[in-house]
């Protein structure tokens, strides 16, 4: 059995993909005078996407490529910037599955933390407003760590943290190159949690659909203790 999961935040721990593209249609119906002679909703919120690569790119920059690509204005750009933050700070929802998965977690003992990359202040909003922070024993954010994932010193800070060993520990995550493939080869056992936006691991690991097969998971480890 566990002594501690450590889970990745943005696409595991709640549907940013969904969140999203959910956001960027209602961001090109808020500007569509700006928009709409030059692209529609969908493919908007599809061009966006590409351009932000899954959350890793900085935002700021995908619009100013998108507004270059399509000869609108810096303005535009700057407006189309501010409202996604607005607009991403109202769709924090965790998967439907998550509290009640790490609250399970929780009463059978095992310790549990977020290792994130990301900034302080949008990842540390991100968990709150999807009502984590309670729930871990341990946060750990790129940021403020001066490293990221894959970086094996970022799990082991973490697992220092809380005082467990890399090979008492599983990681749960989406992206199979800074999650999967980092956690594996930092030392702990790997669990892709299945998603459309990335192809699967290259690493050995555990596949996932939804997190509460962790807890079947941890049931099986223990009748084999």
């Amino acid at each position: 059995m566990p002594k501690a999961i450590l889970f990745d935040l943005d696409g595991t721990l709640w549907d940013r993909t969904a969140a999203v593209q959910a956001l960027l249609l209602q961001q090109h119906e808020q500007f569509q005078e700006s928009l709409s002679h030059v692209i529609q909703p969908r493919e908007y919120a599809g061009e966006i996407m590409a351009l932000e690569a899954n959350g890793s790119a900085d935002k700021l920059s995908v619009y100013a490529a998108f507004v270059g690509q399509h000869g609108l204005s810096e303005s535009l750009r700057d407006s189309l910037h501010s409202d996604f933050w607005i607009r991403l700070g109202l769709c924090f929802q965790p998967f439907p599955e998550v509290l009640f998965t790490l609250r399970r977690l929780r009463d059978a003992r095992v310790k549990l933390g977020i290792i994130t990359n990301g900034t302080v202040h949008i990842q540390d909003a991100k968990i709150d407003a999807l009502g984590l922070r309670e729930l871990m024993d341990v946060i750990v954010i790129s940021e403020r760590e001066g490293v990221r994932k894959p970086d094996a010193e970022i799990f082991n800070r973490a697992l220092g943290s809380l005082g467990v060993s890399a090979i008492d520990a599983w990681f749960v995550g989406d992206n199979p190159d800074a999650d999967v493939a980092g956690a594996h080869f930092a030392g702990l056992k790997a669990f892709w949690r299945q998603c459309p936006d990335w192809s699967p691991p290259n690493v050995p690991c555990e596949t996932i659909r939804t997190l509460d097969e962790l807890v079947l998971f941890v049931c099986h480890a223990n009748s084999a203790a």
